[in-house]
């Protein structure tokens, strides 16, 4: 991958390691770029990190490098994840490595809806080198179907699946978060937790609160925002919410190690991303018993059941996030009754053990592909 660090596609792969049983397979972590303290996440002591300090751009100087490491380390399987690690692919075929998995798990800014021309020459370029292809939601599926040119059977969609040990709702409703100046006895609180960066566009929640106050004046004395996260757009944020007098209703704390304390202590969650694949922050707010506002983007709409267990609103629309907001805070019963549908959605689709047998089938399959052979 490109960098290992806090992020979903990272937490992803924290949850299929700690669960795949551990005499199935070892892993190795390689980032292009670095490996972070994000590592400690990972409980298997046997599990190797590399670093590879990549510089920005194109790897083809690079080449040379990791198809030495691929020989070093002599892998039955190669797994690269989103387009900034996929040009591996070609050192991994050099060093005839048996298998190689590429894993598509959302888009980036630069490629909102799939139209970027480049990203898809790209793509094409090394499909001859990928043998199967794993796609975490219906639109990146198609995706590759579409525009890519990948032959269906040689792309497995699968979906992330939660800690639901982990990530639970408080039986007696939300917690006092540590650090926190809101009590969730007397504030209504929505959050949101993830990087501060333009894909995410937290901007966006920080305006939908303003107009949620603006619309809503009486709910200025309970209605409370949450932030969770670290990056270049905090400081647009605190700008936004400094322009409307809001800065004192609203905490944002950086980035935090305890994100299911946190989501216990939210009475909702908003995600107002830009670009998504299947969310594990969406997921991790269902665990925790939370109805969920999501933009209409990526996997959203395959997790969220509008009506039923959350919203779904047009991408970079705050008025219609702000809405959202305002109808959940002002019927906090049928907000009550939406987290505890997504809870049972989780539970009944989207479990640890189904995410881990399904990565688990498709290494295995392909193993014995080419052992057959």
């Amino acid at each position: 991958m490109h960098r290992f660090d806090t992020g979903g596609l990272e937490n992803g792969i924290v949850n299929l390691i700690n669960h795949m049983p551990e005499d199935r397979y070892r892993h190795a972590v390689v980032a292009l770029t670095e490996v972070t303290e994000f590592r400690h996440r990972i409980r298997r002591p046997d599990v190797e990190f590399v670093s590879l300090h990549k510089p920005a751009g194109q790897g083809l100087w690079q080449y040379p490098r990791w198809y030495r490491l691929f020989r070093q380390m002599q892998p039955d399987i190669v797994h690269t994840r989103n387009l900034a690690a996929l040009e591996c692919q070609l050192p991994a075929w050099a060093a005839r490595v048996p298998v190689r998995i590429h894993g598509e798990h959302g888009r980036d800014v630069g490629d909102l809806d799939g139209s970027n021309k480049t990203y898809q020459r790209v793509r094409r370029f090394y499909k001859p080198y990928v043998h199967h292809y794993l796609a975490l939601s219906r639109d990146l599926a198609d995706y590759l179907i579409q525009r890519v040119g990948v032959p269906s059977e040689r792309i497995t969609q699968v979906y992330n699946g939660v800690d639901t040990d982990t990530f639970w709702p408080s039986p007696t409703g939300p917690q006092v978060i540590d650090g926190c100046p809101f009590d969730p006895s007397r504030h209504w609180i929505v959050g949101t937790v993830g990087r501060m960066q333009a894909v995410k566009d937290q901007v966006m929640l920080a305006r939908a609160f303003v107009h949620a106050v603006e619309l809503a004046p009486a709910l200025r004395e309970r209605l409370r925002l949450v932030m969770v996260g670290d990056g270049p757009l905090r400081a647009q944020v605190m700008s936004v919410l400094h322009a409307a007098g809001l800065t004192e209703l609203a905490w944002l704390p950086g980035e935090r190690s305890d994100v299911a304390a946190i989501m216990r202590g939210m009475h909702a969650f908003a995600l107002p991303s830009l670009a998504e694949g299947i969310s594990n922050t969406i997921l991790e707010a269902m665990a925790s018993g939370l109805p969920v506002i999501a933009t209409d983007v990526g996997g959203n709409a395959d997790l969220v059941v509008k009506g039923q267990t959350g919203d779904i609103v047009a991408a970079a629309d705050p008025l219609a996030m702000a809405q959202r907001i305002m109808y959940l805070a002002q019927a906090p019963d049928r907000a009550r009754v939406m987290g505890a549908a997504g809870r049972q959605r989780v539970e009944a689709s989207f479990s640890m053990q189904a995410m881990v047998q399904n990565y688990q089938y498709v290494y295995d399959m392909q193993l014995q592909r080419i052992r057959s052979r």
